[in-house]
């Protein structure tokens, strides 16, 4: 069969199931490929049309919604060189209903058919004594209705035809997976989140692949300023170590020494200074600085064997490729809040490094950085009309201060107080104004903090489920299970916001990935609330316009009530550490 003939035949199944678009999709390298509709199968070998060329020819005619078990698809995608617009991945999807992690296909199928997931089948190996494996004499569901433990471990991809049943299964797993969002009423965007979430994993594994650029002279150049020349030796390394701490120690009163990787030695060297700090962690040393020289050559330490450690020489080797491009595994979710992670030190790169991120010959960064997401969106999920209309200014907190007859430090201390659940200190007194002016929204805080407290389900606007772990307090004391009932309850009612937060920024996300395309854009990094943006240089303000106009699509899209206004500081830079 030409791919012409099998494009066909996908459009008109397509067509005859009420135009929903949905194709199930699977590929084995050197075996070839599985498709799907609700009432079709088309198991197409690598030997009669490329894989590849076929999605393609599919994705331009038809332009489905491609249906998958997980990233494994879409990361097959992107290596053979195909970029599609829609998906359903099934993993995310059900990360979304469950608050789990744990999604692969056994599992999801157990859960989704009401199967104790907790007695899965499981595949043994062959031995002499087996004629056939169980996989040859079963298909890809038991009689008892769990997905057979050999397709799930891999035998899906030893046949041809095995690919086109495995899409199918994927198929309906969507169709499952459809009918248990439906079925959230308090959730309505449930589905449309799922689909979000999607295309977000489906951006993790182009992240993955394109990189992050980066210029390894400019890089190992900073790496040097910091910890000195490359080592040879385990001995020239040592004697660098030991080099780095001579800087501290010589600070200290004579005979004086410690090892500074020990925290507590740390603290009791601080102490013969006459420095006492309940802890020695970054953010308490930087607020003593110039108070005596041991403790400023201790922060330059610090910065340096953080270097050394985890942002070094080896680092670079490691993770950049000979195309000077930062690579890590992405996950478009994070299992607890929803947010994008990923590996390699790319959330986590200390500030300095980001100048050796340089955007390539003919090429400009396009940065963008979303402004007070977090009480923007609690006025937009809580639905308080006075809360909405202080997003109106570029910096919502100004109109909250005069609301509160306060000053805009104390103001934002008392909102994002009330988002994590701190009822002492600075902004203690405006947060008891808080309540009074902005009644729906603390109100919407409370019911997720009483929600945590005593273990009842709770999720996010867009549905995912906030998993808030054992209200057992069986064996504690009365003051112990108070303690971790409120623990929990400051748990639920900041992910309640910062998990929304995730979601409506993985709609703006995947918004700017779609649109931006034609203009030859990719996104390079999402990180928390920001994202970069590799453009062609004389595209760059195009796409910088692109991404105001995507935020406002996303909002227009997500947003349970259309007075809450998002803003993003957006810069069009060369360096990553231009951005301000």
């Amino acid at each position: 069969m030409e791919s012409a003939e099998i494009v066909a035949e996908i459009g008109a199944a397509v067509g005859a199931v009420g135009g929903s678009g949905t194709v199930g999709l699977t590929i084995a390298p050197g075996v070839g490929v599985g498709l799907a509709t609700p009432t079709h199968r088309w198991a197409v070998p690598v030997t009669a049309i490329d894989p590849y060329a076929l999605v393609v020819a599919v994705e331009a005619a038809i332009g489905p919604r491609w249906v998958w078990w997980s990233i494994d698809t879409a990361n097959a995608l992107v290596g053979g060189g195909v970029r599609v617009m829609r998906c359903w991945d099934v993993a995310s999807t059900q990360r979304l209903l469950t608050g789990g992690w744990r999604t692969d296909p056994g599992r999801v199928w157990a859960q989704l058919n009401d199967l104790d997931a907790t007695v899965l089948p499981t595949a043994s190996p062959d031995d002499l004594f087996s004629s056939m494996t169980e996989s040859d004499a079963v298909g890809p569901v038991r009689a008892d209705g769990y997905l057979d433990a050999y397709w799930v471990a891999g035998a899906w991809a030893e046949s041809i035809d095995r690919l086109a049943e495995w899409a199918a299964q994927a198929v309906d797993a969507q169709h499952c997976q459809i009918m248990r969002l439906g079925k959230l009423t308090a959730n309505p965007a449930a589905v449309a989140t799922a689909r979000s979430e999607s295309a977000a994993e489906l951006l993790c594994a182009e992240l993955a692949h394109d990189g992050l650029p980066m210029d390894r002279g400019v890089a190992e150049e900073m790496i040097g300023e910091l910890v000195g020349p490359r080592t040879r030796t385990m001995a020239e390394q040592y004697a660098q170590r030991a080099q780095r701490d001579a800087e501290v120690l010589r600070h200290a009163p004579t005979g004086a020494s410690a090892d500074l990787r020990n925290p507590a030695q740390v603290r009791s060297l601080l102490k013969l200074i006459g420095i006492d700090v309940p802890d020695t962690r970054a953010g308490r040393l930087r607020e003593l600085q110039g108070v005596h020289p041991l403790l400023d050559a201790l922060l330059v330490w610090r910065k340096a064997e953080r270097v050394s450690t985890t942002y070094g020489y080896n680092w670079l080797d490691e993770h950049v490729g000979a195309d000077g491009r930062l690579r890590g595994d992405w996950s478009s979710c994070d299992g607890a809040a929803g947010r994008m992670t990923a590996s390699a030190g790319l959330h986590n790169m200390p500030a300095h490094m980001r100048a050796a991120v340089i955007a390539e010959p003919g090429y400009r960064f396009v940065r963008a950085d979303l402004g007070q997401i977090e009480p923007r969106i609690l006025a937009a999920v809580s639905g308080d009309a006075a809360l909405a209309r202080a997003t109106r200014d570029d910096d919502m907190y100004t109109p909250v201060a005069r609301e509160l007859g306060v000053d805009r430090a104390t103001a934002k201390l008392a909102v994002l107080g009330a988002m994590y659940g701190q009822t002492t200190g600075q902004g203690a007194h405006a947060l008891r104004r808080l309540q009074t002016s902005y009644r729906v929204a603390m109100a919407y805080l409370e019911t997720a903090d009483v929600a945590g407290q005593t273990g009842r389900e709770l999720r996010t606007y867009g549905g995912r489920l906030i998993p808030m772990g054992s209200t057992n307090t069986e064996g504690m004391n009365d003051r112990d299970a108070r303690s971790r009932a409120a623990a929990r309850g400051r748990y639920a009612r900041n992910a309640v916001v910062q998990g929304a937060a995730a979601e409506f920024f993985k709609v703006w996300a995947a918004t700017m990935r779609a649109r931006s395309a034609s203009l030859g854009a990719r996104i390079v990094l999402c990180l928390h609330d920001e994202l970069l943006i590799h453009a062609p240089r004389a595209a760059a303000d195009d796409v910088a316009e692109l991404l105001a106009r995507c935020l406002d699509e996303a909002a227009a899209r997500w947003s349970p009530m259309a007075s809450v206004r998002f803003v993003a500081d957006v810069s069009v830079v060369d360096r990553w550490s231009d951005a301000k």
